[in-house]
């Protein structure tokens, strides 16, 4: 294969944030950007998963730094940016720790409510504001938010969670314009039905545990409804990240790039 292609996704002595890594996505978007060649900083508010995802950036033969974070703390967002910069620079940041709940808007706890804007809404601008603060004063460097297909196809009892996910989608072509002319790109990726700890709560019984034949039936039906049927995996979202934290993208920003099977194509 041709050197030049590929030195076009290598992250080759890079550094890359990865908030939100504990699991699923997170943690397959910061183990593909360290086997690309990135040295990582990964933050979650679960220590011990996040602790799984430093062993396996270890086991790709990567560099890994692990914060503990609460993205509802604006402060302790912009202390993770400045503790990374000053650790070797940053040209990487992916803002993935998102929660989901379902009600209907009429039933909608209040703290419920509070819960899914300050993580999944607040906390990605938290984030984007420290990058922000560290890479235009640099004149490069890619920032990627993780939206939803939530964003684009309404369902009934995920409200709150759609609209955060529709503030991410704006909140980046927000801050591509803002950044753009300082040479910093900022771009989102909008994944479709996925199968990730995330959505398990779609198929518990009441004593917590997976209900399989429940399962099998919301992943065909999901996997129906797209055009390739088929539901997405954490490697398909990890790998539209990798291309827009790359310079295979440079040319690309403000844009919102749907990992989703077809499911939604505004």
């Amino acid at each position: 294969m041709d050197a030049d292609l590929i030195a076009r996704f290598a992250l080759d002595g890079r550094r890359a944030v990865v908030i939100g890594a504990g699991r699923g996505i997170g943690r397959e978007i910061a183990i593909v950007l360290a086997k690309a060649g990135a040295a990582l900083v990964v933050a979650d508010i679960d220590t011990a998963e996040l602790a799984v995802t430093v062993d396996a950036i270890h086991a790709a033969g990567a560099q890994v730094e692990a914060v503990p974070l609460d993205v509802r703390d604006r402060e302790a967002v912009l202390a993770l940016g400045a503790r990374a910069d000053a650790g070797g620079g940053i040209d990487v940041w992916v803002n993935v720790a998102g929660v989901i709940s379902a009600a209907n808007v009429a039933d909608m706890a209040p703290e419920e409510y509070d819960r899914i804007v300050a993580v999944n809404m607040t906390g990605v601008y938290w984030g984007c504001a420290a990058a922000a603060r560290i890479m235009t004063p640099r004149g490069r460097g890619s920032i990627v938010n993780i939206s939803s297909t939530g964003a684009d196809v309404p369902s009934a009892g995920l409200s709150v969670y759609a609209m955060t996910k529709a503030a991410v989608n704006m909140l980046t072509r927000s801050l591509a314009h803002e950044v753009g002319p300082h040479g910093v790109r900022v771009n989102a990726v909008a994944p479709g039905f996925v199968d990730t700890p995330m959505v398990t709560y779609r198929f518990r019984d009441a004593t917590g545990a997976i209900d399989e034949r429940q399962k099998q039936a919301i992943f065909a039906a999901r996997a129906d409804a797209t055009v390739l049927k088929r539901v997405g995996t954490v490697e398909d979202i990890a790998s539209a990240v990798l291309y827009l934290a790359a310079d295979a993208s440079a040319f690309v920003t403000g844009q919102i790039l749907r990992p989703n099977g077809g499911l939604a194509m505004p």
